[in-house]
């Protein structure tokens, strides 16, 4: 087990390094950037405008505005001192070719140095770090919630197939699965936090803004308060798939000849269900773990943190796409892909706590 866990490790240096040049070649190839963004900026055709941005504009009108040009490769620079512009990629650090940037990238990574958001002045970490809760809350909460209503569920609707109980808690399920996640979320809002009818939940934020003089007990129930309505609009649309993977999962095992020979032997049904039937149908639930995780915690949860005012992870990399803001999108996919990569082993170490016959030492990497 040591050798493969070694042997993952090692795998992830080359996954990040393929994910980072696949992505840094798309990026360079697409349309747009910070330094066309800000001389859109400096020619009034931008429609957004940061502090940071005007103050540069400023700097380049005093030092070059009303300059003749001349010719550059960048839509709206006409009118700009050409040695504005070289300045404008000096600052953002294209003034470089690209092979010689990546690699830069690439040794700052290796230190964990992901340099400085273009528009917010404070680096990556700094901002990941700030969201980090908001994210890991919906994922976690998300998540367990998610296995804890499926998996029971699931099984029951395995056991009793085909009946009323299987026929009505299907109904539910084919809903929840129709209806996304934001649109159950405004209905939520709707009813419960003070849209139409009743003002019972908070409409946005994590905690409330007097969350630090509250005393312990009071920060948890505050915390959770906060925390309803979007974890119970991220469930909703998590579980439906989860449950039928786990009926549909127990239903093979329950037909095949080793769970007959075991009744046959008379053994007790819970625990032809719970000691056989369990560990070899779980396999399968558990391996769907991490991207259910991953992707509640970094993508799915991206709708819900805008509808409830929560400034997560998904939030920063959608803005950061926006803009171009290329730090925090390169450094936010670092750390995703990383963190990604480390949940994934976690999982397949968990096969082996479910089902201890499962030998990784045996399989070929």
């Amino acid at each position: 087990m040591l050798a493969y866990i070694i042997r993952r490790l090692l795998l992830i240096i080359p996954t990040l390094f393929g994910i980072m040049v696949v992505n840094f070649v798309v990026i360079q190839a697409a349309p747009g950037g910070p330094v066309e963004q800000l001389i859109a900026e400096i020619s009034g055709t931008a429609v957004e405008s940061t502090a940071r941005l005007t103050g540069a504009a400023e700097g380049g009108e005093a030092s070059g505005g009303g300059a003749d040009g001349g010719e550059s490769g960048y839509r709206g620079a006409q009118g700009l001192d050409p040695a504005f512009i070289a300045e404008i990629e000096r600052m953002y650090g294209f003034d470089k070719p690209a092979h010689e940037r990546f690699f830069l990238m690439l040794g700052n990574y290796i230190r964990f140095d992901f340099g400085t958001s273009f528009y917010s002045d404070r680096t990556v970490l700094q901002l990941i770090g700030e969201k980090l809760p908001v994210s890991i809350s919906l994922g976690l909460w998300t998540t367990l919630l998610t296995y804890l209503i499926s998996i029971p569920l699931g099984i029951r609707k395995a056991v009793k197939d085909g009946s009323p109980f299987d026929v009505w808690t299907s109904g539910i399920v084919i809903v929840g699965n129709a209806i996304p996640s934001f649109l159950f979320a405004i209905l939520l809002i709707v009813l419960f936090a003070g849209g139409s009818y009743f003002d019972w939940f908070p409409l946005r934020g994590l905690v409330s803004d007097n969350w630090h003089e509250l005393s312990w007990p009071m920060k948890i129930v505050d915390y959770f308060w906060h925390m309803t309505l979007p974890l119970i609009a991220l469930t909703i649309g998590a579980f439906a798939g989860l449950t039928m993977l786990t009926k549909n999962s127990f239903l093979d095992e329950i037909n095949k000849q080793y769970v007959i020979t075991a009744r046959a032997k008379g053994l007790d049904e819970r625990q032809v269900l719970y000691r056989h039937v369990f560990r070899n149908s779980m396999l399968i639930v558990i391996a769907g773990f991490p991207g259910a995780f991953i992707g509640i915690l970094f993508t799915g949860a991206l709708l819900i943190e805008i509808i409830f005012s929560l400034d997560g992870l998904g939030l920063l990399g959608f803005e950061a796409a926006l803009r171009r803001d290329y730090p925090v999108m390169f450094g936010s996919l670092f750390v995703f892909t990383l963190l990604g990569l480390i949940v994934k082993l976690i999982s397949d170490l968990t096969y082996v706590l479910v089902d201890p016959r499962i030998d990784f030492e045996r399989r070929e990497v």
